[in-house]
């Protein structure tokens, strides 16, 4: 039987999603507790991953297990064995064939800025004081609509087939006091929304025109943007599939 759990996670104090040597990650504390639960080695599948530091409101994996288990008992279990920084929000039977990274229709990703000091954001959210003009942030934001090529973006040295994505929603708004980008995609490279908040806060700056930017994006060179900002301010903060995959 295959599940997917929805998944929650505070990525201070991990290495990021994916299970690596000699470093603390989501993934491991999840297999770990699944195979205590299940009383077998189980390994899971996420949706994609997330750098060191970056939190997830909705990160999506899947398992496989011999034993079949209630999906609430399941979650109950596991999260009485996870650590605080993470939470299972649901698991649910799927189709056997279905895959959290490869069916994923789209995903979602928030990134937080606030603009006054304050310290029950640290961690949370980027504190950038610099005056900014969100409306020609929202001019830029929108050239990135639809299918292009976003090199300029990525962080160099991946091994991807190619750097196309599908950009359907990128918009900067207020949310109280914090300035949240929301940008949604078919895919997403790595490193690729930290690069475009950082050169995107360029434009608000005044020191890139959304020209600039556009000619950015043509260039296909990373060396052309902006900073990465900081992993702090970034949430996986959806990941869609079709509703035929559920069981």
């Amino acid at each position: 039987m295959r599940y997917f759990l929805d998944i929650s996670y505070n990525g201070a104090a991990y290495h990021g999603w994916q299970r690596q040597a000699n470093a603390h990650t989501v993934q491991q504390e999840i297999e770990e507790g699944l195979s205590r639960i299940l009383g077998a080695q189980i390994g899971v599948t996420g949706s994609g991953r997330t750098d060191t530091g970056v939190h997830a409101k909705k990160q999506i994996a899947h398992f496989d297990a011999e034993t079949e288990l209630p999906e609430s008992q399941i979650q109950y279990k596991l999260n009485g064995l996870l650590p605080d920084e993470v939470a299972i929000n649901s698991c649910r039977k799927v189709q056997p064939e279905a895959h959290a990274r490869f069916d994923a229709q789209e995903r979602g990703y928030h990134y937080f800025i606030h603009q006054k000091k304050t310290p029950f954001l640290v961690g949370q959210s980027y504190y950038f004081s610099h005056s900014l003009n969100v409306e020609r942030m929202n001019e830029a934001a929108q050239k990135l609509l639809g299918r292009q090529d976003f090199e300029s973006f990525s962080r160099v040295k991946t091994e991807v087939n190619n750097f196309f994505c599908e950009i359907l929603t990128a918009n900067w708004c207020w949310e109280n006091d914090q300035l949240i980008f929301n940008v949604r995609a078919n895919r997403f490279l790595r490193g690729m929304v930290r690069a475009l908040v950082g050169t995107l806060l360029e434009v608000g700056r005044g020191k890139l025109t959304v020209e600039d930017f556009v000619t950015i994006i043509a260039a296909k060179n990373r060396t052309k943007a902006g900073r990465a900002v900081p992993p702090h301010g970034l949430y996986l903060s959806e990941v869609n599939y079709s509703e035929e995959i559920y069981l």
